[in-house]
């Protein structure tokens, strides 16, 4: 689910939400509520963390899903 990719790059990128939130000009609760699944970034935001993230929009969305499938 993204909630989880998302907790999943920003600690792979060794960045705390914090860190996350003011580079995506949000506040850190934000960051927590879209790695908690109470909500999810707007697509504008999505593709600004993405970049940030150093990943692709459907890595971000996807991957982990595509990973349930293979194990």
């Amino acid at each position: 689910m993204i909630n989880e990719n998302i907790k999943h790059f920003r600690k792979t990128r060794g960045m705390s939400q914090e860190e996350m939130a003011v580079k995506l000009n949000v506040v850190r609760q934000t960051v927590s509520k879209w790695e908690k699944g109470l909500s999810i970034p707007d697509a504008d935001v999505l593709i600004e963390m993405a970049n940030l993230l150093d990943v692709s929009v459907s890595q971000s969305v996807y991957i982990r899903t595509f990973y349930r499938f293979l194990i």
